[in-house]
């Protein structure tokens, strides 16, 4: 009973009209809300959305709404002005002990930023209702987003799901006259963890992200191992950087020992932050990794990869612009759901011989940039 005393202090939603969107006056906006908590891989290619409104509104201040673990993805980009930390866990642990003044506080901070626009690139009913609770005049998201979180909005952007994930973002951005023609997606580590990684790690190498939440988009570590075994007698490496999580280092275990007795390969699984990895994948020469946030990390500071995919689109959500750097394996009677274990024998498709190719192809060939692929040609 006293629960509901409390959520009453918070106003209802008036629902707008079937079908029907409203339009503040607010045309120039001053305050601008981004709102992507998760997931991590999602955080760092939404990272084009803010950068179109940054060039869209170049008064206006953007603040992200991040998961709190994840801050250090974006804390670092020049579009940022603040980073908005949500800390999901904790606070759902006071939520379920009946303890609400800490997620009210939080909310009212989001109302005292008096946010003249807000974007819901989550499209979930926990985003749609952060958008709400901020009483901005304009609040665009989805037509179609999840949960009935569409509920939460006046301003709904028609953005099919059969789109990439990135230009399903950027029609967000594109709703309010931003360019979204060349998503920029430039990843920013931070400075500091950039020099260290230079002063560790002065040569040549390669980086190997060979975990993933989900063990059917994950390549045999087995053939991972004798990959590394492979990378590190290339002429043009001098070393191998094994990279993941710190609860992933059983998927890792015989590529960890292998490391554990070879100079040239170096294991940095569960050692490194979100910053550190990111100031490591930016100056490899070569990433090879899982449908995993490793890889849009690579897409976001223009490295060569090799993407390894089985149960997963990459025409939905493959690193952006960069099928050729995809190796997968599609038969007609294929079932799509990587959350079956049994999905991986789509990834044990995928040779050793043919990812080895593919590495030595990168590794010989110069690069050239997103950046470079999307300027005009003169003349």
């Amino acid at each position: 009973m006293g629960n509901g005393k409390n959520f009453r202090d918070i106003p209802r939603l008036s629902p707008l009209p079937s079908g029907e969107t409203q339009q503040s006056s607010v045309s120039d906006p001053q305050r601008i809300l981004f709102i992507r908590p998760s997931a991590l891989g999602d955080v760092c290619r939404s990272v084009g959305v803010v950068t179109a409104l940054n060039r869209r509104f170049p008064n206006a201040k953007i603040d992200w709404l991040v998961q709190k673990s994840f801050v250090q993805a974006i804390e670092h980009h020049p579009g940022v002005h603040r980073v908005i930390p949500f800390d999901r866990t904790t606070l759902g642990k006071q939520i379920k002990k009946g303890k609400l003044k800490p997620i009210r506080e939080w909310l009212r901070t989001l109302r005292q930023s008096e946010y003249d626009l807000v974007i819901d690139a989550q499209g979930l009913a926990r985003s749609g209702f952060f958008a709400w609770c901020s009483r901005a005049p304009r609040r665009v998201g989805y037509r179609d987003a999840q949960e009935l979180s569409w509920m939460f909005l006046n301003e709904r952007v028609d953005a099919p799901r059969t789109m990439h994930t990135v230009d399903r973002m950027m029609r967000l951005a594109d709703a309010l006259d931003a360019d979204a023609t060349h998503p920029d997606l430039r990843l920013h580590t931070d400075p500091d963890d950039l020099s260290q990684v230079i002063v560790e790690y002065p040569d040549r190498y390669a980086v190997i992200a060979p975990t993933s939440r989900w063990a059917a988009k994950c390549w045999p570590i087995e053939r991972y191992t004798q990959l590394a075994k492979k990378l590190v007698e290339h002429p043009h490496l001098d070393r191998v950087i094994i990279v993941g999580g710190p609860g992933e280092r059983l998927q890792c275990a015989p590529l960890l020992e292998l490391a554990e007795d070879h100079p040239k390969i170096v294991d940095r699984v569960g050692s490194t932050s979100i910053s550190q990895l990111m100031a490591v994948i930016s100056r490899s020469k070569l990433v090879i990794a899982n449908d995993s946030a490793a890889l849009h990390m690579a897409v976001g500071f223009d490295r060569p990869l090799v993407a390894l995919l089985g149960p997963t689109d990459p025409s939905l959500v493959g690193p952006y612009r960069r099928d050729a750097d995809v190796i997968r394996h599609v038969r007609d009677d294929d079932d799509f759901d990587f959350k079956k274990p049994e999905s991986v024998e789509m990834m044990e498709r995928i040779t050793l011989d043919e990812v080895i190719d593919a590495c030595d192809q990168r590794l010989v060939t110069p690069l050239i940039s997103a950046h470079e692929k999307a300027a005009p040609s003169g003349g």
